[in-house]
């Protein structure tokens, strides 16, 4: 494994992070983690030299940092470092602050917590911790030795990170949605070198744009299969960013022990400046061929849920994405997926009322979408 600098800390994080996100559930319910798999996934990637584990109040709902704790009994706590978040949606008042904080220690069977961020900061979150003055919290728990250091995960603008990062002396880190896709989306790259300027670890998520760059369609394979070296479309994709040296750490959410074994594999092989100019030209390319191709930014977070009509919004805007990418058969097996939906979870449903675009945290206007996936599928 290699491994990075994490900021101002005196921890060398490993280049690859196992981000909790997307566990292997049972069947079609997310919330149900396949445990035994799990925890095998886990232990696989700490024993070869990941040091960095990432969770959140609510994957899985809930049940992700509950497998996170059973992963690290038998000596793996020791190994690694354990990031989770506070959830701002949840925070009504001040005193769910230590209320959470501590249900996810329970569940995570640890006294500390290493790392503790601030959930999907976008303006309206921020303004809602701030008001409940949340950095002085942030003082408290850190002294009280509940937690380590602090940081934040990011879905906005430069602006906003900006102001975030000034706001107070005492952040460790933060985590942003970044790819090769993303340069230009929320922190982009500008938001990466800033942050790491001022000296935080910036943790990466979403490197695969939520799986979409790990199944090139086959424009983006033809420029990929023309290049010197031989990778598949996700190694591109997780090699681009370990080149930077501004990125501390890449976290992957992995569903199979395939994926493991694979991304593991492939964070031996990283490094800072490790791609050729060649290389560079080549990601360039597919970078302009997705532009043409992609038309809904989502990433499958489900933040946006529940609707309250009981849409599936991610399931939908995953349907219609990869069928406007992918076409041909693609096209033909995803109408027939959408119309073997209830009728209450298809996009048809959608009565605009934009809840759902509060949470969203690529922006998208899914009030405007889900007609147009209604009319390409239901029609």
């Amino acid at each position: 494994m290699q491994y990075r600098p994490f900021g101002k800390l005196d921890f060398r994080a490993s280049a690859l992070g196992f981000g909790c996100m997307r566990l292997p559930v049972l069947g079609e319910d997310a919330n149900k983690v396949d445990e035994p798999l799990a925890i095998e996934m886990i232990r696989y990637a700490i024993d070869h030299g990941v040091n960095y584990i990432d969770s959140a109040h609510g994957y899985h709902g809930g049940n992700s940092e509950k497998v996170v704790g059973k992963a690290l009994q038998d000596g793996y706590r020791q190994k690694v470092k354990v990031a989770t978040k506070l959830p701002p949606w949840q925070c009504k008042t001040a005193g769910d602050f230590d209320r959470l904080l501590d249900e996810q220690r329970e569940r995570l069977q640890v006294e500390k917590i290493d790392v503790y961020l601030l959930h999907n900061m976008q303006v309206p979150f921020w303004k809602r911790l701030r008001e409940l003055s949340v950095l002085d919290w942030l003082d408290r728990i850190q002294a009280d030795g509940r937690v380590g250091v602090v940081g934040f995960s990011f879905h906005d603008t430069t602006d906003l990170l900006t102001e975030i990062i000034g706001a107070y002396d005492r952040w460790a880190m933060c985590q942003i949605q970044y790819n090769y896709m993303n340069e230009n989306v929320q922190a982009g790259t500008k938001g990466l070198k800033f942050a790491a300027d001022q000296g935080l670890a910036v943790v990466i998520m979403e490197p695969l744009l939520g799986g979409c760059l790990a199944k090139a369609p086959d424009p983006v394979q033809a420029i990929l299969d023309g290049a010197p070296a031989k990778r598949t479309p996700a190694e591109w994709a997780l090699q681009w960013l370990w080149h930077k040296p501004e990125v501390a750490v890449v976290l992957s959410g992995m569903t199979a022990m395939e994926h493991v074994v694979e991304n593991v594999s492939s964070a031996e092989r990283s490094g800072v400046g490790s791609l050729t100019g060649e290389e560079l030209d080549i990601i360039a390319r597919v970078q302009e061929k997705y532009a043409e191709l992609r038309v809904v930014p989502c990433t499958q977070c489900g933040y946006c849920m529940p609707c309250p009509n009981d849409i599936d919004i991610p399931k939908n805007m995953q349907l219609y994405s990869d069928a406007m990418v992918f076409q041909g058969n693609q096209l033909l097996l995803n109408r027939n997926l959408y119309r073997g939906m209830p009728a209450e979870q298809q996009a048809g449903s959608c009565e605009g009322c934009k809840e759902c675009e509060e949470k969203c945290p690529q922006q998208i206007e899914i009030s405007e979408v889900m007609p147009k996936i209604h009319e390409q599928f239901g029609g």
